[in-house]
């Protein structure tokens, strides 16, 4: 449970590492290099320390990258200016976990208690509590229905690829590797990345090939790009989506994605403390119920 914990903090740090990224170099140049970034440093650690290609997971694990950070992403992407970011973030982050969860139970037998799944609960509810638009802060773009399509797409990405992780877990583990340690959790995070960066290039070749990659909102201002490129691959893919597969080594997805959809909560104070961004009664409420929830899953049964 702690490494979902860790996951959670490093998703919501990369969130403001992000958003400088993208101001400094544009979306594409933004994404692709983040992910070129973590596949070389990733790709140091497992072919030194870790054990390469080698694991007989290693299909399991770019499958799993190809849905989760191709897909998802993709879906993230796309629904974010139809839907802004708090709605965007708000169905990716609720609906990956229940899908992750009956997906595990459905194909891989594993089952949450019925605890485990109400506090989960909670803690989801803490996090709507927090980002859930209202009148007195509406969304920042005009709400297209089809944006919750793309929702749709990104929460499926999310928790499919996390429920194709747990699958090469098991692949792994009955082949006699180690899997619940970390240094297999980095190895895994580089499969993921191979195969997202992978796909994301073949998808942003095919749009500029048609003709079809959305125009940035403002322009690059190349002020630090390449230090944003750095920091936005270190603190998400790397040291994030790495805790990220080790704590599902560990723990069943149903339980992994209730805690790291806390990412938003802890981007609030990451927030105020860099960029002086208050923030509201609401989300302080919601932070509230969000950590009494991951508490209490924490020690449920």
């Amino acid at each position: 449970m702690l490494a979902s914990f860790f996951a959670a903090f490093f998703f919501a740090l990369t969130g403001t590492c992000g958003t400088y990224n993208i101001r400094a170099n544009g979306p594409v140049r933004a994404n692709l290099g983040r992910l070129t970034v973590a596949a070389l440093a990733l790709g140091l650690f497992a072919h030194t320390v870790g054990h390469g290609f080698t694991s007989a997971s290693t299909f399991w694990f770019m499958l799993s990258g190809i849905i989760g950070m191709g897909i998802g992403d993709l879906g993230v992407y796309a629904a974010l200016p139809l839907l802004g970011s708090r709605l965007t973030v708000l169905m990716t982050q609720c609906l990956a976990a229940p899908i992750a969860a009956l997906g595990e139970w459905l194909w891989l037998g594993n089952r949450v208690t019925v605890n485990q799944a109400l506090w989960g609960l909670l803690i989801l509810a803490g996090v709507a509590i927090a980002i859930t638009p209202s009148k007195a802060s509406p969304p920042r773009v005009t709400v297209r229905p089809i944006g919750f399509l793309f929702g749709v797409v990104a929460a499926c990405g999310q928790g499919l690829g996390a429920l194709v992780s747990r699958k090469g877990v098991m692949v792994a583990e009955a082949a006699g590797e180690a899997a619940r340690n970390p240094v297999f959790g980095l190895n895994a995070a580089y499969h993921r990345i191979i195969a997202g960066l992978v796909f994301t290039t073949c998808w942003f070749l095919v749009m500029r090939t048609l003709r079809r990659l959305p125009k940035p909102v403002s322009e690059p201002t190349g002020e630090r790009g390449l230090w944003w490129i750095i920091a936005a691959g270190f603190t998400g893919p790397v040291f994030g989506v790495g805790c990220y597969q080790w704590a599902l080594a560990t723990t069943p997805s149903g339980l992994v994605l209730p805690i790291a959809a806390t990412a938003p909560l802890l981007a609030i104070p990451i927030a105020y403390f860099i960029e002086g961004d208050r923030p509201g009664k609401r989300a302080l409420a919601g932070g509230v119920v969000a950590v009494i929830g991951c508490v209490a899953l924490t020690l449920a049964r």
